[in-house]
């Protein structure tokens, strides 16, 4: 005859109420080092400024404006001879495009038909990642950027081509910085552009020193 005694029902709920406390020990643990993977980043101050250029080609003379409700420290680049359609948008500094593509609608003013319709937002766009929280964004490309999401492009890389499209009257570079995710004032070959409030409509003449490909 088996002296074996029954098992107390109640150990195994104790045993099932420790694995369930273990589990959710590790599951808040686990959140909580996703949320500081996330928001520490965040926390820490940007880095220093990169070394930006004029999004345009080497040697070229481009005229920045700015308007009222055009917001702050946004400009728009217009090359001061010749046509502005087709002309090469250059990436200003190394980093990775995390954004190409369609901001809004695309509109219908193309170099055929340049008074077509306007379309909304920002058009065909680039967006790049400079690291140390800056950024840079090109905005009215033509056609669909040259770059893609992911992608390591250097200073002077090509992103697109000047156009109209979004919300554009006329064929331009719409172009920002920002540092932290805010607009600052654009810097270029370590120099503040003078494009700073949008409280009147202004020009200043900038040439592009976007010339070494090799360089950072």
């Amino acid at each position: 005859m088996s002296t074996e005694r029954p098992r107390d029902p109640r150990h195994h709920r104790r045993s099932r109420r420790r694995v369930a406390r273990a589990a959710f020990v590790v599951g808040v643990l686990a959140a909580l080092a996703a949320v500081a993977y996330v928001v520490v980043p965040l926390l820490r101050p940007p880095g220093p400024r990169p070394a930006f250029q004029l999004p345009v080609a080497c040697g070229e003379t481009w005229r920045l404006s700015t308007y009222p409700g055009h917001d702050d420290y946004d400009i728009d680049l217009f090359p001061t001879t010749g046509e502005a359609w087709g002309r090469p948008v250059l990436a200003s500094a190394a980093g990775t495009v995390t954004v190409a593509g369609v901001n809004g609608s695309l509109g219908g003013r193309t170099p055929q038909d340049p008074n077509g319709p306007k379309g909304r937002g920002g058009g065909y766009w680039v967006k790049i990642d400079h690291g140390g929280k800056w950024e840079t964004q090109y905005l009215h490309l033509l056609e669909p950027p040259l770059v893609k999401p992911g992608q390591r492009v250097a200073r002077g890389d090509q992103l697109g081509r000047v156009g109209s499209t979004g919300d554009s009257g006329a064929p331009h570079l719409h172009y920002e910085q920002r540092r932290g995710w805010e607009k600052v004032e654009t810097h270029f070959d370590g120099l503040p552009s003078g494009i700073t409030s949008d409280d009147r409509a202004y020009t200043v003449r900038l040439t592009s020193a976007n010339c070494d490909q090799r360089r950072p």
